[in-house]
């Protein structure tokens, strides 16, 4: 019964919020009677008849952002979906991260067109929110080719497969015969934040301003999209983008010294050096993006349809700034020091197409995808110290890749079931999937050991730095298939009770089988009120990144050389530490809601609960001496510890989602959408992984610590709140909004590192004029009054580079301001 209740009430959600304007709000909704494709199997289900909750953002809704980043202005117009900017964090700087409900990015499943979408190469391996995932990296899609977003806000593993515990965000394509418009926006940050300067190196004179003014990150965007006829029922719809966006730079005032000592005294360049030395902001980058949709009818009964896409990203970020005087820098190279840069170039590909037909009363679809994800490094002003004075200063560092091929083959079909108020809609289905996954090495000297020993007697740092290449043996090409079974069941039991059954079985040939499934309802007592709930248990298979990145470096201990790796769990030496056979996340998701309609006015408040068992976590860096002295006695030799993938955490998860919508026209006044949504989420880890192994040591290294223990419970916010409200007028146009997101904590290494990141609200803005019916201008600003979260400490920026947490769920840009021209062809 409770499932029935759950079911009942996501489909009163997703009818909410599409009267009203999605969850974003921004006046771009689509009515009511809006067709939706996911959550549900059934044909012509609009949003008001779905047993589980969908938000529909429309591609106006996106575009009512300054922000090109498709995640980005997703994450403005859902509350319950984050993203995080980190920095200083290599190639997570380029490709960042989206989570849905507090968990994991790669525990939401992206669909394009209803298709399983190919995840990033890249699997996040530094302090951020997401580390250890690799998830989808939504911003190859390109706004322009977007129609409209579906977001269903429930666990669907039993409809959809693998990673679909916080739910499912399915981008739909524009599928436009006729029409099109180019869009050119261009934009920087202008802004001031505070300084904490009052650390002072020893004998030193320098002394930084208390507060900095700055304009950058200009970035101009042009894209279009046109839509061409195919024949007498067919279309291929174009889209392209181009983005050239400069870096930002919210760097402190470095307090260190920077030269060696003249005589014993201070080298007079210390006060004339350019102390604003990080990189510290969003990184530089050069996208290209082409995007095509095409379908046709074939015959009265057989459609075909095909998209593909291509997007190459050139990025470049910073790591921390080496000092001159600095042990890992050689003076005649970099006599003032040197900022290494990270600069990954990312090829990403995706191709698909397929048919649907009708057999015997079943509405068939069968279609091949292909996706592929390619990263490969390159470092440069940077050095190898090891060689000394002949190092180079850029290396090819290597670099990784993802691929994926699904083979889909659906049928539907409705059965007349004596005592059933509707039809019985029932859906069968296969998916196939092989998934391939490598990693190539670097230069040698991007890696090796040149043989320098500094003055100290010390060796030098061997490979480039702040990102040595993959070397030869961390070299990998291997692949896994996977195939499922799924059948899904959805029935009106009454005119008033709407229930749906689903259950998804699946084999991968890398780690076994798993079975999935989920009851959901919907009830509606009235026109105006209904309840819905859903329960389920759900899986996310370990991804192929999860089970063989691996990278090594060397470092130096006492002047003897030992080798720090990211282990693969089935290296012999990390299964020496415990490490076994990576196993599919388990999860079991309860949900529970309410949906009131008081035309125009709507209200949802849906209730979650998701439980995780055996979370895959990356362990800690295992590197003390006691970690080693057991390695050596395991009979390995020159191995100084690293990390490794593995399961064992288990946590919980429980918030509130609420949406209300207020459409008001007041004729010559013009036409308003309000919107209030919000998300409440608390998340609880209630076990943390251990090992025989590391346990019988003394003292026993941990596998898991409070800092990320800590980012899993309090690292993203406690809730996120938007209230917005778009009007409209004859030729003007406004949108107005305000997030407010909640406390986040910032997890030190014990509590006297801890810090908080208080609420703080962020108002967006912007202005639209339409000079002619095909020409439309808007001027506006994200974060209008220039909010920053609070300045660190110098406890905890010791450097004076990094003056805010990487934790900060809105990141570190500041003020935005754009201007943006659209012409309708």
């Amino acid at each position: 019964m409770a499932v029935s209740i759950a079911s009942l009430f996501a489909g009163g959600l997703a009818q909410a919020q599409e009267m009203g304007n999605g969850a974003g709000g921004d006046g771009a909704s689509a009515n009511a009677a809006t067709v939706v494709v996911t959550g549900t199997r059934v044909a012509n289900r609009s949003v008001l008849d779905t047993a589980s909750p969908v938000d529909v953002i429309s591609a106006e809704t996106l575009k009512s952002s300054g922000s090109t980043e498709l995640t980005q202005a997703l994450s403005v117009a859902l509350p319950s979906l984050n993203f995080p900017r980190p920095s200083l964090t290599d190639g997570t700087d380029t490709i960042r991260p989206a989570t849905l409900r507090g968990m994991a990015p790669d525990q939401t499943l992206v669909l394009v067109n209803s298709k399983r979408r190919h995840a990033s190469a890249l699997v996040n391996l530094n302090g951020s929110i997401g580390r250890g995932s690799a998830g989808v990296d939504m911003n190859t899609i390109p706004e322009a080719m977007v129609k409209s977003i579906e977001v269903l806000r429930d666990g669907a593993a039993a409809q959809y497969g693998s990673d679909a515990i916080a739910g499912v965000v399915n981008v739909r394509l524009r599928t436009d015969r006729s029409g099109g418009e180019g869009t050119v926006i261009y934009g920087a940050h202008k802004t001031e934040y505070d300084l904490l300067n009052d650390v002072t190196p020893a004998g030193g004179t320098w002394s930084g301003p208390s507060k900095r003014e700055r304009t950058d990150g200009q970035t101009a965007t042009v894209s279009a999209w046109k839509g061409l006829p195919w024949g007498e029922t067919g279309f291929v719809t174009l889209a392209a983008e181009y983005k050239d966006q400069a870096h930002t730079e919210r760097s402190g005032y470095d307090v260190r010294q920077q030269y060696p000592k003249v005589k014993g005294a201070f080298d007079p360049r210390e006060n004339t050096i350019n102390r604003f030395d990080a990189w510290y902001g969003d990184p530089e980058m050069k996208q290209k993006t082409v995007f095509v949709n095409a379908g046709n009818d074939l015959t009265p009964d057989v459609k075909f349809y095909a998209w593909g896409s291509y997007q190459r990203r050139d990025a470049r970020s910073a790591g921390y700034f080496r000092p001159a005087q600095d042990a890992r820098n050689v003076l005649s190279i970099y006599p003032d020091g040197f900022l290494p840069i990270i600069a990954p170039t990312v090829d990403d590909y995706s191709a698909a197409a397929g048919f649907s037909w009708t057999l015997a009363g079943w509405d068939m679809d069968s279609s091949l995808v292909y996706g592929k994800d390619k990263m490969s490094y390159q470092i440069e002003n940077t050095l190898n110290a090891s060689i000394g004075a002949g190092s180079k200063t850029s290396f090819d560092a290597g670099g990784f890749s993802y691929d994926q091929l699904v083979y889909n083959l659906t049928g539907v079909r409705k059965f007349d079931v004596q005592g059933l108020a509707s039809p019985l809609n029932l859906a069968l289905g296969l998916e196939a999937r092989r998934e391939g996954y490598k990693l190539e090495a670097g230069e040698p000297d991007s890696y090796r050991y040149g043989g320098v020993v500094l003055p100290s007697g010390t060796p030098a740092a061997p490979g480039a730095q702040v990102f040595p290449g993959f070397r030869p043996a961390n070299a990998i090409d291997t692949s896994r298939s996977a195939v499922g079974l799924f059948a899904d069941l959805e029935a009106n039991l009454t005119d008033k009770l709407l229930a749906s059954a689903a259950v998804r079985g699946e084999h991968y040939s890398d780690f076994g089988s798993s079975l999935a499934g989920k009851l959901s309802a919907r009830y509606d007592f009235t026109r105006n009120f209904a309840l819905r709930g859903a329960v389920q248990n759900g899986f996310r298979a370990p991804s192929l990144q999860q089970q063989n990145f691996t990278s090594t470096s060397t470092n130096f201990i006492n002047g003897v050389p030992f080798e720090i790796t990211t282990f693969k769990p089935s290296d012999p030496v990390a299964v020496a530490l415990g490490a076994k056979p990576l196993k599919a996340e388990k999860s079991t998701n309860f949900s529970l809601g309410a949906v009131m309609r008081f035309d125009p006015f709507s209200l949802t408040v849906d209730a979650y609960r998701i439980n995780v068992r055996d979370r895959i976590i990356l362990s800690e860096n295992l590197t003390s001496a006691t970690v080693r002295n057991y390695i050596t006695g395991q009979g390995f030799t020159g191995v100084g510890g690293g990390r490794f993938f593995i399961n064992g955490v288990d946590t919980r998860t429980e918030g509130v989602d609420i949406v209300a919508n207020y459409p008001l026209n007041l004729g010559a006044s013009g036409r308003f959408d309000f919107t209030l949504a919000g998300n409440v989420n608390h998340t609880d880890v209630t076990k943390v992984p251990t090992t025989a192994q590391l346990a019988a040591l003394n003292p026993a290294p941990i596998l898991f610590d409070r800092v990320n223990v800590l980012t899993l419970e309090k690292g993203q916010p406690k809730n996120k709140l938007t209230a917005s409200v778009n009007w409209k007028l004859g030729q003007w146009g406004v949108t107005a909004r305000a997030t407010r997101y909640g406390e986040v904590l910032s997890p030190g290494t014990t509590p006297a590192f801890d810090f908080v990141i208080h609420p703080h609200t962020l108002a967006d803005l912007e202005v639209r004029y339409a000079v002619t019916p095909k020409l439309n201008l808007a001027l506006g600003a994200d974060n209008l009054f220039d909010q920053y979260s609070e300045t660190l400490p110098p406890s905890l920026n010791t450097t004076g580079n990094t003056p805010f947490a990487n934790y900060t769920p809105f990141g570190t840009g500041g003020r935005y301001v754009y201007g943006r021209a659209s012409y309708a062809f």
